[in-house]
């Protein structure tokens, strides 16, 4: 039979604030889950359950159990509950608010030689020929000059 890593012993400020996660049912659906299993695995409480009766009962893996015990143990509560927040987005923007201002200020100014106005595609062509982006669609110039003219 394998050792117990981590033993769980919640103090009644961390029961109380588990059951108003699980009881309000406004949190996220992996933090009601990581709730039920710390509640569970409490030492203190008298339906104290194994990680195997825990996985059954909420219907998620073994591993999934012993990693949330192991979080609870090293960082606490808050951190073993809460979602963590992203530090930078996924993929950076493209266009910044500079980039922007110079496709305003050209659609704003006189349209090139030979043209009567300013087309999307010529303030894409044009941006990119001025070295404001390595490429650029007529598509995004369209939602840069729809949210701000």
């Amino acid at each position: 039979m394998p050792s117990v890593k981590y033993i769980i012993e919640l103090s009644d400020a961390d029961r109380r604030a588990l059951r108003e996660v699980i009881s309000k049912g406004k949190s996220p659906a992996k933090a009601i889950l990581r709730a039920n299993i710390l509640l569970a695995s409490d030492r203190n409480n008298k339906k104290h359950m194994t990680v195997a009766e825990i996985a059954e009962t909420y219907h998620t893996t073994p591993t999934t159990v012993q990693n949330v015990r192991t979080s609870y143990a090293n960082n606490g509560l808050e951190a073993t509950i809460a979602r963590k927040k992203r530090e930078t987005p996924p993929v950076p923007p493209k266009i910044t608010g500079d980039i922007e201002a110079h496709i305003i200020a050209l659609a704003c100014g006189d349209p090139p030689e030979g043209y009567e106005k300013w087309t999307l595609r010529l303030l894409a062509d044009k941006c990119v020929e001025l070295n404001y982006a390595e490429s650029l669609s007529h598509m995004t110039v369209s939602r840069i000059l729809k949210k701000r003219i």
